[in-house]
């Protein structure tokens, strides 16, 4: 489980320093998650101690949401004099957010009735 543990600590590493060596604006850590994501499909997938590991943390997931609402706590008067645009954003992405998954669905599901068409004949 140790070696597991440093395994995402050591991907969550190699993101955050290749995040800020190349100045890129994605976070160290989404870096590093596509880093072990690559890491096991090579590997063919993850191990036992792995899978331990990550259940583990996934458990314990809620203790890890205490630093942001702390955050959120303390910069309340901010969020409180930047509503609306906080608002703005929130709404705005969830429209395309929807907007776009719902095109998506409808383009998959045409070519799949399409696939099916052309299979049939």
């Amino acid at each position: 489980m140790i070696a597991a543990l440093a395994l995402f600590l050591s991907c969550q590493l190699l993101g955050e320093t290749i995040a800020r060596l190349l100045s890129l604006p994605v976070p160290g850590p989404v870096l590093g998650m596509l880093f072990l994501l690559a890491w096991l499909v090579v590997r063919g997938g993850p191990q036992e101690s792995e899978r331990r590991a990550a259940g583990g943390l996934l458990q314990h997931l809620p203790l890890l949401f205490v630093p942001a609402g702390t955050g959120v706590l303390l910069h309340l008067h901010r969020l409180a004099a930047e509503a609306m645009p906080i608002a703005v954003a929130l709404i705005g992405s969830t429209v395309i957010g929807l907007a776009v998954a719902g095109l998506t669905l409808s383009r998959l599901t045409r070519a799949g009735r399409a696939g099916k068409i052309a299979a049939n004949d």
